[in-house]
């Protein structure tokens, strides 16, 4: 069956009107209003938005998972042919899996820790199926096989933390459908994954979609996706459906100020064709830098974890300098080992030319103000007990500075991340994810430091939001004169801040120059795969 064929078909899914309501006290009266679209047979409708904008509201309001605060207060959500808007539980547990499944976000949480996958995916055909004990176990195997996981056998009798993160998604989507249900709802089903893994399962999702002649609702705040396997593209903002149309109308021809603001805000993955030479002295440099860990196998059997090996970079004022690859590839263990929240095994790690590698604490204490992070969650990043103001002088006022002038420091420092300073008092759930990380920013330069390391630091935060502090921090680095190591897997972003680049793969860099060298012309076959991963890589995003 060809996909114009299925896609003419007819709607799956008809979402009329939906107003859900939010409780009393929020800052706005509807967390979903008056939102209607359709998801057709074979089709892929992109439903976009940042957080906060009702994406999985009404996800879980489709499969009939909303609490009792959020009520569905109009509308109708029509699924082939039933209103099940108000559906009672017996009819929706008899329509989940059968003709409406869902994959979440994070499936090491979705998953049960104390379960095989294969009891896992057994119990969906136990509960809504008469198959036989050995009719089950073909079937389970079938659909492990057809989500293109290996050794199938192994994999039904292992557990969630037994597999790596593409191998638990891959499971969700085999329970999810394992009965072939009419609709599939992919609720930002790669954002926790590498742009090696993202890509298979996004092809994954798209072969089993044809396949099967699903209708499919994928929610997702990444444009790289939506260019990658959208047919049509919903547009969410605060709750309210502002853009609808075909994939390359709205992509290339946005008509809405907020759809044309998000695909504005999208990282390019054209550097900025510069590669700044610094200083003559580098601020950091390492030299043959190792991290090795020890683990006990069976029978006492000692075994070696390489997370770093040999890796040598420098920094100069001026510079930043990005470290990319995927989850497990070394990035974060060099940044921990540079700033010595861990000990490095091997090599040097020379600050100014001081070798600060084998430091004791006590050696190290008047060093650690002249290198500071800022770490991927700020939320846990920040005492939730202590004031903003708290967190920001703590620091200063450690290193001696009279609490008075590190007060006034923290206002000035407000300013300099463009936030007010009246604000200094209150507490960091008062405030969103963006101006959180914003203080964890502030917090940093509160040190006045040479050296600044972000680790993932915006891989949190939704597209716009994350193009203002990438602003940010290139502003701050120009003004104060930083250097920057820059972690981060997502190359859009590296492109966009990186004078220069480092590619590691487990645990080594395998390709180093000018950010304009590495993206321009990679030479690794590593950096080429990545490349090659990247979702939405022939769009020209930025520009719009």
């Amino acid at each position: 069956m060809t996909d114009a064929k299925l896609r003419g078909s007819g709607p799956v899914l008809d979402v009329r009107g939906l107003t859900i309501a939010l409780p009393s006290g929020s800052d706005r009266r509807e967390a979903v209003s008056g939102a209607s679209f359709s998801v057709k047979r074979g089709e892929i409708l992109c439903l976009v938005g940042e957080s906060g904008s009702g994406k999985s509201v009404i996800a879980q309001a489709v499969m009939g998972l909303l609490p009792d605060t959020l009520p569905v207060t109009g509308g109708e959500i029509v699924l082939e042919g039933e209103n099940v808007a108000h559906a009672g539980r017996e009819r929706l547990r008899e329509l989940r899996a059968t003709r409406m499944s869902m994959i979440f976000q994070e499936p090491m949480t979705a998953l049960n820790p104390v379960m095989t996958c294969g009891d896992q995916i057994d119990e969906v055909l136990r509960e809504h199926t008469q198959l036989t004990p050995e009719q089950r176990r073909d079937r389970i195997l079938a659909i492990v096989r057809e989500v293109a996981l290996p050794e199938p056998e192994r994999i039904i009798a292992s557990y969630p933390h037994q597999l790596s993160g593409g191998q638990r998604q891959r499971i969700m989507i085999a329970m999810a459908l394992v009965l072939e249900p009419a609709l599939l709802i992919a609720d930002e089903p790669t954002t926790a994954l590498d742009v090696t893994t993202q890509a298979q399962i996004l092809t994954l999702i798209q072969d089993l979609q044809q396949r099967h002649g699903m209708g499919v609702l994928f929610i997702t705040h990444d444009f790289g996706v939506v260019a990658e396997i959208a047919h049509r593209v919903a547009v969410l903002r605060l709750g309210k459906l502002v853009e609808l149309g075909e994939k390359d109308a709205v992509l290339k021809r946005p008509q809405h100020a907020y759809t044309k603001m998000l695909i504005g805000a999208v990282p390019s993955l054209q550097t900025h064709g510069r590669a700044a030479e610094g200083a003559s002295e580098p601020v950091l440099r390492t030299v043959g830098l190792c991290k090795t860990y020890y683990d006990r196998g069976w029978f006492g059997r000692r075994r070696e974890v390489h997370a770093a090996q040999d890796v040598s970079i420098e920094i100069r004022r001026g510079q930043t300098l990005g470290i990319v690859g995927e989850s497990g590839s070394g990035k974060s263990t060099v940044a921990r080992c540079i700033i010595r929240l861990i000990d490095p095994t091997a090599g040097e790690i020379l600050l100014h030319g001081q070798d600060i590698a084998r430091m004791s604490a006590a050696e190290l204490r008047p060093l650690r103000r002249r290198v500071q992070i800022v770490f991927q969650d700020p939320y846990r990043s920040l005492n939730p007990r202590r004031t903003v103001l708290e967190a920001i002088i703590e620091g200063p006022v450690n290193y001696g500075v009279r609490r008075d002038k590190a007060i006034e420091r923290a206002r000035q420092l407000m300013d300099l991340v463009r936030m007010d300073p009246a604000s200094l008092n209150r507490y960091p759930h008062q405030f969103s994810g963006g101006q959180r990380q914003r203080i964890c920013i502030a917090r940093a330069l509160a040190q006045e430091p040479e050296l600044l390391i972000a680790d993932e630091a915006v891989s949190a935060l939704d597209v716009s939001v994350q193009a203002q502090v990438l602003d940010l921090l290139e502003d701050i680095r120009n003004r104060l004169n930083l250097a920057m190591l820059f972690i981060t897997h997502d190359l859009r972003v590296a492109a966009q801040v990186c004078d220069y680049v480092a590619v590691m793969s487990q645990g080594r860099i395998v390709e180093h120059g000018p950010a304009g060298q590495v993206f321009g012309a990679p030479r690794h076959e590593y950096t080429r795969a990545l490349f090659a991963a990247a979702p939405g890589r022939d769009f020209a995003f930025g520009s719009a």
